[in-house]
């Protein structure tokens, strides 16, 4: 296919567009920057830069293209949020960017569009033991401060999904990790906190898998149709935390109390300490023929840290 991709240059677009080639498809990469765009050609894709959140100048740009699909995987997070504030613009990505992108995919005569997604649209609460399947309620409001995130997730899904004339698909991934250069210095200098106390475990995938996990929807998808990407082995954030720092052979990460946490990242704290979330990733396996290459957080680590 011809596949277009905004946000080529982000944790997941970078691996994605390494993969889409390695399976053969032709890919163009959306980049606001020049930076970007030099990244894109050195992965051997086409570059068009433009800005998503600017529809005129983004049709113009891609006027006379055409393309069998578009991905959307744009946000505007520079590092890992800590406020609420610190999601309003991947919020506005994920309700006005998709519109755009939408209309772009119309005058590029795409009939697929695969949306990025997040199992937190399943509510950052206490789900219980049983892992939830697609089938559950998803971007439910709970009358908490990460309300206005899970609307924007479920936004972009349903947009997705009503689009005429193209068949919409949501891939839900798990907490990634495997594609922040700054991960391990951070953990060198003990600035990843932790929640003191047992906290609820949250559903992880390593960015290589949910890159191919993207690929696979792309190729195998069904319209209307969300799939979970996320590994075998859900893991609370100090697990994951606490592990990565003994493989980087980093300190101990801070432990602080939930109270702390709240008052200096309420977002972040929201994650660490209200989140019980398991989640399965069995339709995955089943309709789109995708398995993590990394069951659990320790074998990507192992990889990633070496």
């Amino acid at each position: 296919m011809k596949v277009l991709v905004a946000g080529a240059t982000g944790v997941i677009g970078r691996p994605l567009v390494r993969e889409l080639i390695r399976a053969g498809h032709a890919v163009a990469g959306l980049s606001r920057t020049q930076a970007g765009a030099d990244q894109i050609v050195s992965q051997g894709a086409r570059v068009i830069r433009a800005d998503i959140l600017d529809l005129g100048a983004l049709l113009e740009a891609t006027a006379g293209l055409a393309a069998d699909a578009v991905i959307h995987e744009v946000t505007a997070l520079a590092r890992p949020p800590a406020r609420y504030t610190d999601m309003e613009p991947t919020n506005r990505v994920r309700t006005e960017g998709s519109a755009n992108l939408l209309a772009l995919a119309k005058q590029a005569g795409a009939t697929r569009f695969v949306t990025q997604s997040l199992v937190f649209g399943y509510g950052y609460g206490d789900h219980g033991a049983v892992p939830l399947t697609e089938d559950a309620p998803f971007g439910a409001p709970a009358g908490l401060g990460s309300d206005a995130a899970i609307a924007a997730m479920a936004e972009a899904e349903r947009q997705a999904f009503e689009a005429t004339g193209i068949d919409g698909i949501a891939v839900r991934y798990g907490l990634l990790y495997g594609g922040d250069p700054e991960f391990v210095p951070r953990l060198r200098t003990r600035s990843l906190p932790v929640a003191s106390g047992k906290r609820g475990t949250v559903a992880l995938v390593h960015v290589e898998d949910a890159a191919l996990g993207t690929v696979a929807a792309l190729e195998r998808g069904v319209d209307g149709a969300a799939y979970n990407i996320v590994d075998d082995t859900p893991a609370t954030w100090r697990e994951f935390i606490e592990q990565s720092a003994r493989t980087a052979g980093a300190p101990p990460p801070p432990v602080l109390p939930g109270w702390a946490l709240r008052l200096v990242a309420p977002y972040a704290a929201e994650l660490l300490t209200r989140v019980n979330l398991r989640v399965s990733n069995e339709m995955a396996r089943e309709r789109l023929g995708w398995a993590p290459r990394y069951p659990s957080f320790r074998d990507g680590l192992a990889v990633q840290l070496a």
